[in-house]
């Protein structure tokens, strides 16, 4: 009955995952030129363990000795990671042809990363969150390094696995330190005990050190400075689907896990690790504002872009509050949308002898592709934070919610880097509209990018009339998180 009862709860982790390994069989048997087919089964498979978690995740239960929990914060972040891994699954059907790199394990090694990033979502013990961190950041590994006759693609791959075999490495050492000095790895007993106020009052050296570290290997995963250096290299290097994948899917399983662990057993502790987490927002937002401004190469750009909005979002994380973390999601959804849409203008960018990745080649866009230009620039202000436009309401919870808890200067630096950050989203815009008209890019071939640049703009653009609908779920989400 128990084995039961933990099947249930982790249905949509379960089913995923047994799916991925049937479609893994059927690719062997099939061969690359099933890829097609096996990508939009993938795509099916994600629906399907999303609607299997809507259905299992509505009450916050635990299974497997208390080491995987399930709440509405988990289901909301899960819905988003899952949308995200189906998007870019469709995002890359006309690359990976052209490319040379239709390989019917692609789409089957995102719906395993899609399995690690659930389970890190739902992880409610440090071991829990190591074996799905591993599986994610394994698959992901060897997704940056697909396209294997490109240098840069390689490159990205390796330079993705040694500076996430480091991160993985500290993390499990401030996990060790944290068991040695605590006694529990579960975040629940580790949350019971510092909620004792002589517990608190007695906290060893060691237990600080293993949260920093820990706090390190996360700041890692989500691309936060001073652990963002493998980011620009492998948004550049690796294939452009894959990074609009991994600009999405991971970066919000990665800062739901950061929410749940710095918010769950050490929620007590704060005043121990707020100011790391207000150093490396900080920093984070200054440097995304600051290093994207001499880019030529719009995917480092967007990889810069990244990490400003990394530091964006932990200020929600360093706010500590309900509506701090309603922000995040707010947030990341909207991120979400924004960044789908871009990477989708960014894929169009083809001419004859290929992909072109250079923002002058944006050069007079509004006149030789208006309706891209017009979708681009929507979704450039947008990541500046320019009114009416979703992004500003995602930027507006988060500072809202650090003015509530009194983190003025974190809320001023937020500012102060979202103005200067605007220049180089701008120029983009500047670029299309007012120079002279560059060689056209080709025609898509199908209409699946168009139509996804469209409907994300539009849900961009129109976000301001309906936000009712995801800033209540995201409420009830932050409330099944700090009850």
């Amino acid at each position: 009955m128990s084995l039961m009862h933990d099947l249930a709860i982790t249905a949509g982790e379960v089913s995923l995952a047994v799916l991925a390994m049937a479609l893994l069989v059927a690719g062997v048997y099939l061969g690359d030129r099933a890829t097609r087919a096996i990508s939009w089964l993938s795509v099916a498979a994600l629906a399907f363990c999303a609607w299997m978690v809507v259905v299992h995740g509505t009450n916050t239960a635990s299974a497997f000795a208390d080491m995987f929990v399930t709440d509405r914060f988990a289901v909301i972040m899960k819905l988003l990671v899952m949308l995200g891994s189906a998007l870019a699954i469709v995002m890359s059907l006309d690359f990976i042809r052209r490319a040379g790199m239709e390989r019917f394990e692609y789409p089957v090694l995102i719906l395993l990363a899609t399995v690690g990033m659930m389970m890190m979502i739902s992880a409610n013990d440090l071991m829990a969150l190591y074996l799905g961190l591993e599986l994610q950041s394994l698959s992901l590994y060897v997704i940056a390094a697909m396209q294997r006759d490109d240098a840069r693609s390689n490159e990205a791959g390796l330079k993705y696995f040694v500076l996430g075999a480091l991160s993985s490495g500290m993390l499990l050492y401030g996990a060790s330190m944290i068991y040695g000095f605590a006694g529990s790895t579960n975040f629940a007993a580790l949350g019971k005990l510092f909620a004792d106020q002589h517990a608190r009052q007695s906290v060893e050296l060691g237990l600080i050190v293993g949260i920093v570290f820990v706090t390190a290997g996360l700041a890692f995963k989500v691309s936060a400075v001073p652990f963002h250096m493998w980011t620009p290299d492998v948004y550049e290097g690796a294939p452009t689907p894959v990074t609009a994948f991994f600009s999405v899917a991971p970066k919000i399983a990665a800062m739901a896990l950061f929410l749940r662990v710095m918010l769950v057993p050490f929620v007590k502790l704060s005043a121990e690790w707020y100011q790391i987490i207000w150093a490396i927002s900080v920093a984070s937002m200054i440097l995304g504002a600051l290093a994207a401004i001499g880019q030529q190469n719009i995917k480092r750009l967007m990889a810069y872009s990244s990490i400003g909005h990394v530091g964006y979002a932990l200020i929600g994380l360093a706010a500590g509050t309900r509506d701090g973390v309603a922000g995040v999601i707010v947030y990341m959804a909207i991120y979400l949308v924004m960044n789908v849409g871009t990477f989708c203008c960014i894929l169009l960018m083809r001419r004859k002898d290929g992909m072109v990745e250079t923002i002058d080649d944006l050069s007079g866009l509004a006149r030789t592709r208006p309706g891209m230009a017009l979708a681009l620039a929507i979704f450039m202000f947008s990541l500046a934070g320019v009114p009416p436009m979703a992004g500003f309401f995602g930027k507006f919870f988060i500072f809202m919610a650090a003015v509530d808890a009194q983190a003025y200067y974190l809320a001023v630096i937020g500012v102060l880097a979202s103005v200067v950050g605007a220049y180089y989203y701008l120029r983009v815009v500047k670029i299309m509209y007012f120079d002279s008209p560059a060689e056209p890019f080709e025609a898509a071939e199908s209409r699946a990018l168009p139509t996804l640049a469209a409907v994300t703009g539009v849900l961009t653009l129109a976000f301001f009339l309906f936000p009712a609908p995801l800033v209540e779920r995201a409420n009830a989400a932050a409330a099944a998180l700090l009850p």
